[in-house]
């Protein structure tokens, strides 16, 4: 199909500017509250059917802005919009619909367990709050999940200590799915796992996500897995997206460097290989003291006297690659 005659994608969630600061702690006993930059103007769409990976260090924000899309956390400034509706504006009523289209998948799963309620009721459980179906029928949605999940039946009756680590996230899986939402956010949701339970984790939200049409945000540290799941890639530093692009183009023609260094951190087999890949200097920004222009100037490379002062703009160097660097195009 040629470009002329592509159908664009449906915009399933939409970020609009998101902003979100937390009050820190006094720098003296009558001085006011430091400000935690959490989110800095994060523009972002979701399209229906697509995984989107959320990469970047520790501390970068991707939590918080998961948290955000999700409206567990008022944002400072800025929306949310999902399936037409700004969900930062809803009533209570129309809110508690579209809260079953939206879930999240948890990184710890024995802590997002209820430690005394059964595996089967805790499945169940969103199925009684959303009201639906019958008793039968609950209890027949309960089971065609857990066989879509591939938890055997007897672990119904045992209580979340009781499992494995990569049967207690099937566990959390089913139960964020049974609904059938829309949007589903994974939060470092294999993080905590084996490597070999890794892989069956992610195979298995990629089985499901064709079986139900899912649209996930996968939030990770880790590139060497979300290559394997994301069908476009976003980049996260210091509160903001630095680079977004298709998968493949991200990874094979970075524009941003701080995108380089965090695909040359990936491990590779081959030993000398590593001494000619790029590293990353120096420490991140401290959130509550941001720097001016680009945030990432401290520790690149290519940084000259308008990163120090001019903050890069989010802008398209080719066709749906978009990054926020003075030198992209240079770079690119």
């Amino acid at each position: 199909m040629n470009k002329s005659s592509a159908v664009a994608p449906e915009i399933l969630m939409e970020a609009k500017d998101l902003v979100c600061h937390f009050s820190g702690p006094k720098t003296s006993f009558f001085g006011k509250r430091k400000i935690i930059h959490a989110v800095n103007g994060v523009s972002l769409d979701l399209y229906k059917g697509e995984t989107l990976g959320l990469v970047g260090e520790s501390g970068c924000g991707k939590s918080t802005l998961g948290q955000l899309i999700l409206n567990l956390i008022q944002p400072t400034s800025g929306s949310t919009v999902f399936l037409g509706q700004d969900v930062t504006k809803v009533d209570k009523l129309e809110w508690r619909r579209l809260r079953s289209e939206m879930q999240l998948v948890f990184q710890n799963p024995l802590g997002a367990l209820n430690p005394r309620l059964l595996i089967y009721k805790q499945i169940r459980e969103p199925l009684e709050i959303h009201n639906v179906g019958d008793p039968d029928d609950r209890h027949a949605k309960v089971m065609d999940m857990i066989e879509a999940v591939s938890l055997p039946e007897h672990l119904l009756e045992r209580y979340p200590h009781q499992l494995s680590g990569g049967q207690q996230q099937r566990v959390v899986i089913a139960r964020a799915l049974i609904n059938n939402p829309k949007l589903v956010v994974c939060d470092e949701s294999v993080s905590a796992l084996d490597v070999s339970v890794q892989a069956q984790v992610v195979n298995l939200l990629a089985d499901m996500q064709k079986k139900l049409g899912l649209t996930y945000l996968f939030i990770t540290h880790d590139l060497s897995i979300v290559r394997h799941i994301s069908s476009r890639i976003a980049v996260m530093y210091l509160g903001r997206i630095v680079e977004l692009a298709d998968s493949v183009e991200l990874l094979q023609n970075p524009a941003h460097p701080y995108t380089k260094a965090l695909i040359a951190a990936v491990p590779v087999p081959d030993p000398r290989a590593r001494s000619s890949r790029a590293t990353i200097r120096g420490e991140p920004p401290n959130p509550f003291d941001p720097p001016s222009g680009c945030a990432f100037h401290a520790r690149c490379p290519h940084a000259d006297a308008k990163c120090r002062t001019d903050l890069p703009d989010f802008r398209q160097i080719s066709d749906r690659h978009m990054v926020a660097c003075h030198h992209a195009e240079k770079l690119f």
